[in-house]
């Protein structure tokens, strides 16, 4: 204690001094003083205590003293050696785990990426390769639009045959006469959809599977495709009762040659334009209906499913309502939706906003139609109130006798 206290002095004298800024003594000859000879041996004693403290230590962790023999026998080394070789080891630890870290995330990033590239290579697939939906669809595009072309066909022969008929053209009932026309549509009828009215007139003898089917709307528009061709006839009948039953007789002639008679010939061209836009109207919608085109696998199924007849031909009408009806209330389709990668609906999507630009073109059609009808009747409604000028007759005037 006493040895430490002269330290502790020493110390204090060093510190004062360089807080204070003790100034040095200067003098031209050298000069000795006691009290700092005595300082200075202080502080020599205390520097030699210090290592006297740092070699009792060392004494201490030796192989032999009490603390090393608490530490273990020494079997494996001092206990300086054992805690180098424990740090070392620790350092190798940590060096090691840095480098296994290192390999973790290489490989996570390895298998990551892989991952990623499947995924990828999946949606490459699926946006790469067709599915079944969409070559059904196809299938059904090709079908509508080669039955709009076989219904557009049947339309125009319909309709170039009641051109004819209606203009009393050669080989036509009205070519002879009104009243041959008249007995023509009249035997039609009895002969095809004679009534129990006609049966018991004595006109026929007994009364037809179809009875008035000439006369009745679900002629022509029923289950949206004919069964057969005498349905498709049946329907041509009820248009000709319902557009023009009595083409009026033809003009041949003098009827034509004669002067006065132009004016009858250019009335009678009119009436045929008008009779002839309104008769064509109408075969177009028996075109639709009528039996042109195979339908495939799927619309079959679609008929089947909903409680229809199962048949093998349809109508472009009947395809067009399978295609649009089918993707609101078949389950088989719903059910195909559901299971579909996202590549296949928007394919789906965009055949669906096909068919409904086809279908807003085929209304476009029907619509310049109805123009076409509606500005006839004006025409007509005009032509009917229209009050012509004429010369007011001048009188004779005569000298009287």
């Amino acid at each position: 204690m006493r040895k430490f206290a002269i330290a502790a002095t020493a110390m204090g004298i060093v510190v004062g001094g360089i807080l204070l800024g003790v100034t040095p003594a200067r003098a031209d000859l050298p000069t000795i003083d006691a009290t700092v000879l005595a300082a200075v041996n202080a502080v020599k004693g205390v520097l030699s205590d210090i290592n006297g403290y740092i070699q009792d230590i060392k004494d201490f962790l030796s192989a032999t003293d009490p603390i090393a023999s608490l530490l273990g026998d020494n079997t494996f080394g001092s206990v300086e050696q054992l805690l180098q070789q424990g740090f070392t080891q620790t350092a190798n630890y940590q060096k090691a785990a840095v480098g296994a870290l290192k390999q973790i995330v290489d490989a996570s990033n390895t298998a990551n990426a892989r991952f990623k590239r499947d995924v990828r290579n999946a949606q490459i697939r699926d946006e790469q390769t067709p599915s079944p939906i969409a070559c059904t669809a196809l299938d059904g595009g090709v079908s509508t639009q080669a039955a709009a072309v076989q219904a557009f066909t049947v339309a125009a022969t319909i309709a170039k045959i009641h051109d004819l008929r209606g203009e009393a053209g050669p080989n036509m009932p009205s070519y002879y006469g009104q009243a041959q026309g008249v007995a023509s549509i009249s035997q039609q009828h009895l002969s095809y959809y004679c009534d129990a009215n006609d049966v018991a007139a004595g006109l026929c003898g007994s009364v037809s599977s179809i009875p008035d089917a000439d006369q009745q709307f679900l002629s022509l528009f029923g289950s949206g495709a004919y069964a057969d061709q005498n349905a498709v006839n049946t329907a041509k009948d009820y248009a000709i009762n319902l557009i023009q039953p009595i083409a009026p007789a033809a003009l041949r002639g003098d009827q034509l040659n004669a002067a006065a008679r132009q004016d009858a010939a250019v009335r009678r061209r009119s009436y045929n334009a008008r009779m002839s836009l309104a008769q064509t109207f109408v075969d177009q919608e028996i075109g639709m209906q009528t039996p042109s085109v195979p339908l495939t696998a799927l619309q079959q199924q679609y008929l089947t499913n909903i409680g229809l007849p199962s048949q093998t031909n349809g109508s472009w009408l009947q395809v067009l309502q399978i295609e649009s009806e089918r993707r609101i209330s078949d389950v088989t389709w719903a059910a195909t939706l559901q299971s579909m990668p996202p590549a296949s609906v928007e394919r789906e999507i965009a055949v669906e906003l096909a068919l409904s630009n086809y279908l807003q073109f085929q209304i476009f059609k029907m619509g310049l139609q109805h123009a076409t009808i509606s500005a006839t009747r004006l025409a007509h409604a005009v032509e009917r109130d229209f009050q012509p000028t004429v010369r007011m007759p001048t009188p004779s005037m005569q000298a009287a006798n």
